[in-house]
């Protein structure tokens, strides 16, 4: 039998960009308290939250990838005809098909680019990055746009008192390409489908078909039991990461999590026991929580921020829904 031929492989992989996009309408934490029975001070406390962003009339998914997209193209100095994959992470794609990447890729110019969703809610980015990075050093694809990218205003109601003050609107990008040494550590990921009902939606497109009412499907959520696996479970996969990139918490430049709740992040970072020259990424406190856009998000605007060093290390984490995971060390742009 003749031996079949495979693509060459490489060193490694890198992200060489990021860039953002946050909707320009704010929705205080009045507003949403307001129909929750709750007030700004009870928001905060329990989430840190003090804002988040809503998509404008008309203003779609799609369009905020592209925006995110976009930038991160012209920050990473790679012409979007070299764009060979395009992964957007997202649960709120309110199409069941095309998935959103096709459109995203061709709005981009990144034209006869392969391109996929990928639903790994909060953990999307993560995931695809890892994704990515694998791609590339197999030598199956060469500059990939991931996109992490979510519109919960239209899959969170407005009156549920666990979820409406948590989501919002907003995307993150990041472009990644070859490199001569590993730029993006070993994925750590996982999931656990025994607690998939943690995090879910109030039913499924077939049963609100069958039975129509006023009361859309939207997302539910246990949120002590999700607080407590995630303080529980968060800090020993972020661990696992830093031992498979063979670094520690010391040589990290920034630790930059899902922005789920401001309470996760501080007891996740007293656990690892980070050391105070690593900046923290806090994007929940203006953006809320952006799920699948969240680390992207927080990513892109340390970057803007804080001018993180090129070539220091950031520890990138998410988890959510499924319940799912995945966390790597990545070399910052």
């Amino acid at each position: 039998m003749p031996a079949l031929t495979s693509q060459p492989t490489r060193a490694g992989s890198r992200v060489l960009g990021t860039g953002s996009y946050r909707p320009e309408q704010i929705v205080t934490n009045d507003e949403v308290a307001a129909l929750i029975d709750s007030s700004d001070e009870w928001i905060r406390e329990r989430s840190g939250i003090i804002e988040r962003r809503r998509c404008a009339p008309g203003e779609s998914l799609t369009d905020m990838a592209v925006a995110a997209g976009a930038k991160a193209i012209a920050d990473s100095g790679i012409s979007a005809d070299r764009i060979s994959m395009v992964l957007v992470a997202t649960v709120t794609h309110p199409f069941q098909t095309p998935a959103a990447a096709p459109e995203v890729a061709f709005r981009l110019g990144a034209l006869n680019a392969a391109a996929i969703d990928l639903g790994a809610a909060c953990a999307g980015f993560c995931y695809s990055l890892g994704m990515a990075d694998s791609m590339i050093r197999a030598g199956s694809t060469e500059y990939v746009l991931v996109v992490g990218v979510e519109k919960f205003t239209d899959f969170v109601s407005p009156t549920d008192r666990g979820t409406a003050f948590i989501f919002g609107d907003g995307a993150g990008a990041a472009i990644v390409g070859p490199s001569d040494h590993a730029g993006i550590s070993p994925t750590i990921w996982g999931a656990d489908g025994e607690q998939k009902d943690l995090i879910t939606m109030s039913q499924s497109w077939s049963e609100f078909r069958l039975e129509p009412h006023d009361n859309f499907p939207h997302v539910v959520m246990s949120g002590q039991q999700v607080f407590r696996w995630a303080v529980s479970d968060v800090p020993k996969i972020a661990t696992r990461t830093l031992e498979a990139a063979g670094i520690s918490a010391n040589d990290l430049t920034a630790f930059i999590p899902h922005q789920a709740n401001m309470r996760i992040t501080d007891a996740v970072v007293r656990a690892l026991k980070l050391p105070e020259h690593v900046i923290i990424g806090r994007d929940i406190e203006t953006t809320g929580n952006t799920s699948a856009a969240s680390v992207p998000l927080a990513l892109d605007r340390l970057r803007q921020s804080d001018n993180l060093p090129s070539g220091g290390l950031a520890l990138l984490i998410g988890f959510g829904a499924g319940l799912v995971y995945a966390s790597q060390v990545i070399e910052l742009p």
